[in-house]
């Protein structure tokens, strides 16, 4: 959210998140306000090296530009400042010279030339060669060129290329030549001395810019470079695009507001798979450790300060590797140990319970979307007036039609629920089924908590939750307005309630904390709630085989707006993009002229022979990529890097084990009569390179193994202190088996048997260690290796 944005004035504002200066995502228009809330999460792949990660706060326009009122921009190297917290930010004003990006390619050399009279000058040597990664300039690729100045305390000789037209990646190849120092002959002595002195000051300096014709010029970004690191070598490197010194420096003194964000980066570097070996088998034999307490996985949970961290990568490797039900019952078996009564199973926030969430939340998105996306649309995008609490009523609102309006939605939730049970992943029926049966092995007098064990779950912690916060989810695009979010919170406690197995008693009725939801639920003292509730429980909860859903229905993977270069020819002859709503589903790929269309085009999955990226000088068009099949190449424009990023390894995920994939393809596109890449003339030749490695098969799931398994080493080396003292506290436990004298010491932890524990704290702590000396080994080696400038 933001504050004081424009005091005194309610405007409507949006925020950008931006790499660099590509946006890669934006949020809702909050209208009207000067303090905007947001409350959206946006979670990305960053696809490429980046220097900022930059927010911008927009006031939105209608006739008009929208206006850019302030920004945060963070460096990439202060990101672990601030990750994981909450942090306020000043907005700073948005300067032209310092949006910047890119980088530049840069060969100097200082030459020592002799005269006709043999006398010696020097001569600096200038060879630009190319720029990477230039900005956008109003949403098309820039017309850059650059000056190219030797300047000193005394001088400033500037030279400038030519025009590169539409392309933010130019190849300028030009050198020029500046003359540093003159020949004795040209003066006294002691000038030339001065004149070499001023060696020392001397710098070369490249300024890139966008030739606006018409208008006035874009600053796009400057390197300095000190002429006195040259000395007699020739010297060549990558330079990333500077602001200008004066850059976000203005005498604009306003306080234009502040942001609050909360921001969680992370970098790994992951290693070969077979160096995660004995840490992964370790994590993988967690479920078969007596007790679970003294397993990786446990421990692991248990020195990480915040659990969600531990529980993310770990939910994740062992769902990849199909280990996650034995290990749920294990914990869940501990869970259920400390709790005493039946009602209250499940419902605290353990090792347990997080795994469950998580791995709902990874295996069940497809589910939700099935389920509940069509109705969640018809609230949000036709919303009826639902409040029913007497304090909240607007004026002229009349309570009964608000109370017919919400039955009628909640019972519209509640009927997709209980008839999706044949849409339910498999593992989730495996996960509940084991659960069911530890809850009745625990209270074998109960015959209810073998399904409160489960509603606990898919009813409160699933279904519920998707329903108030429908964006998370990925079942809206964004955070529902004021009104809508107040109906879904109301139906998200009637499904709640609804989905608790034996709630629907006068005694709880009697127990609710608001009067007004007491009333509504007496419309709903019927049997058939609770009928429909148990059967929907009793069938999630089953091992039964069902029927895959990808079998009876294609699995919606991914959809979104992009541009695809026409297929056929405008009148003028020349072909085109157009925008159009494209959708990828396990069975086809189509695109569309509007959302929920019929298909204009369609490729079935099966056809698909490749997905590549495609080099931008084929159209002079940023984030392209190609979809061949078994006709022409179609070539489609991402609106951004990252969106280009996940559309590509979306399809390519679907289409791996296709029969027929290519081995080798065209990185750019055959334009008048011959491949841009290789010069080819026939169409249909071979490819000149060869395609990108395959992806993991899966596709509703997206998993990498030994990326997750780098995470958690990465929490077992932060967290090796903690370790060390666990280690220390199970061997005194061990060695003295009289009272506790020192409990502060391992209080916190949970110690049921000390010599496994033991045992198993030495495994992590030695794997760990040989993970260490195997990083600093490829640390040492990449710096070794590295080339100062090497792109």
């Amino acid at each position: 959210d933001a504050k004081h944005l424009v005091p005194n004035k309610m405007r409507d504002f949006f925020c950008t998140i931006n790499l660099d200066q590509e946006e890669v995502f934006r949020t809702q228009v909050v209208e009207k306000s000067s303090s905007p809330y947001f409350g959206e999460e946006f979670y990305f792949e960053i696809p490429r090296t980046f220097q900022w990660l930059s927010f911008y706060i927009y006031d939105k326009s209608v006739l008009q530009k929208d206006l850019r009122i302030g920004k945060v921009s963070i460096k990439k190297e202060d990101l672990c400042n601030y990750t994981g917290k909450e942090n306020w930010f000043m907005l700073q004003p948005v300067d032209s010279n310092s949006e910047v990006q890119g980088k530049v390619h840069l060969e100097l050399k200082l030459n020592e030339l002799i005269t006709d009279n043999g006398s010696v000058c020097q001569q600096l040597v200038v060879h630009i060669k190319e720029c990477h990664g230039l900005p956008l300039i109003n949403g098309q690729n820039c017309d850059p060129y650059a000056t190219v100045s030797l300047v000193g305390p005394s001088r400033n000789d500037q030279k400038k290329t030519k025009v590169k037209k539409k392309t933010s990646n130019p190849q300028f190849n030009e050198t020029f030549y500046f003359e540093v120092t003159r020949s004795s002959s040209y003066t006294k002595k002691s000038q030339f001395q001065v004149e070499e002195e001023d060696i020392e000051k001397l710098e070369v300096r490249v300024d890139l810019w966008n030739n606006g014709n018409l208008v006035q010029d874009i600053f796009l970004g400057e390197i300095k470079v000190p002429v006195k690191v040259l000395r007699n070598d020739s010297f060549q490197a990558w330079y990333l695009l500077q602001p200008r010194e004066n850059g976000n420096k203005s005498s604009k003194t306003d306080d234009l507001g502040s942001l609050r964000l909360n921001i969680c980066y992370t970098e790994d570097c992951v290693l070969p798979s077979e160096y995660y070996t004995s840490l992964r088998n370790l994590l993988l034999k967690s479920s078969d450790v007596q007790p679970i307490s003294a397993s990786a996985a446990y421990i692991l949970s248990e020195v990480c300060r915040d659990k969600y961290d531990a529980v993310l990568p770990l939910v994740r490797l062992l769902v990849h590797h199909h280990k996650l039900v034995p290990f749920v019952a294990a914990v869940a078996e501990l869970d259920l140990k400390d709790t005493q009564e039946a009602n209250t199973v499940f419902r605290g926030n353990s090792l347990a319970t997080r795994c469950v969430d998580e791995m709902m939340k990874i295996v069940g998105k497809h589910y939700l979307k099935v389920t509940l996306k069509a109705v969640i649309d018809e609230i949000c995008e036709s919303p009826k007036p639902c409040e029913i609490d007497p304090i909240k009523l607007r004026e002229g609102d009349n309570v009964e039609i608000n109370m017919e309006n919400l039955r009628y939605y909640v019972d519209k939730v509640f009927r997709e629920i209980v008839r999706s049970s044949i849409s339910c992943p498999t593992l989730m029926c495996d996960v509940f089924y084991s659960l069911r049966h530890l809850a009745a092995k625990r209270f074998p007098n109960d015959p209810h908590v073998q399904y409160s064990a489960v509603s606990s779950f898919v009813f409160l912690r699933f279904f519920a939750v998707a329903v108030v916060s429908p964006h998370t989810f990925h079942l809206r695009p964004h955070h529902p307005d004021a009104q809508t979010s107040r109906t879904l919170t109301l139906i998200s406690k009637a499904i709640q309630t609804l989905g608790s197995w034996g709630s629907l008693t006068k005694s709880k009725l009697s127990s609710f904390k608001e009067t007004f939801m007491c009333e509504f639920f007496k419309t709903f003292q019927e049997e058939k709630f609770t009928e429909s509730v148990k059967k929907f429980l009793d069938d999630v909860s089953s091992t039964e085989s069902k029927e895959p859903s990808g079998l009876s229905e294609p699995v919606h993977l991914k959809e979104g707006e992009m541009y695809k270069r026409a297929q056929g020819r405008t009148r003028i002859g020349k072909k085109n993009f157009k925008k159009r709503w494209f959708c990828l589903t396990s069975r086809e790929f189509t695109y569309h002229k509007q959302q929920d269309k019929e298909p204009i085009f369609t490729i079935p999955i099966k056809n698909i022979l490749a997905v590549e990226k495609l080099d931008e000088s084929s159209f002079n068009k940023k984030n392209m990529f190609q979809v061949l099949h078994g006709e022409k190449p179609l070539y489609i424009q991402a609106n951004n890097c990252v969106e280009a990023s996940e559309w590509i390894e979306a399809l390519c995920r679907v289409t791996r084990c296709n029969q027929k994939r290519l081995s080798f393809y065209h990185p750019s596109a055959f334009l008048n009569g011959n491949w841009l890449c290789c010069k080819a003339t026939v169409e249909n030749t071979v490819g000149c390179a060869r395609c990108t490695a395959d992806v993991p098969a899966d596709t509703q799931i997206e998993i990498d193994g030994d990326r997750e398994t780098e995470r958690i080493y990465s929490l077992f080396t932060i967290n090796m202190s903690k370790l060390q003292k666990l280690e220390e506290a199970c061997g005194s436990i061990a060695v003295y088996q009289g009272p506790r004298k020192e409990p502060d010491d391992y209080s916190n932890f949970t110690i049921e048997d000390s010599v496994a524990t033991f045992h198993t704290l030495k495994q992590i702590i030695d794997t760990v260690e040989k993970l260490n000396e195997s990083h600093e080994k490829y640390q040492k080696k990449r710096s070794s290796s590295a080339k100062y400038g090497s792109e």
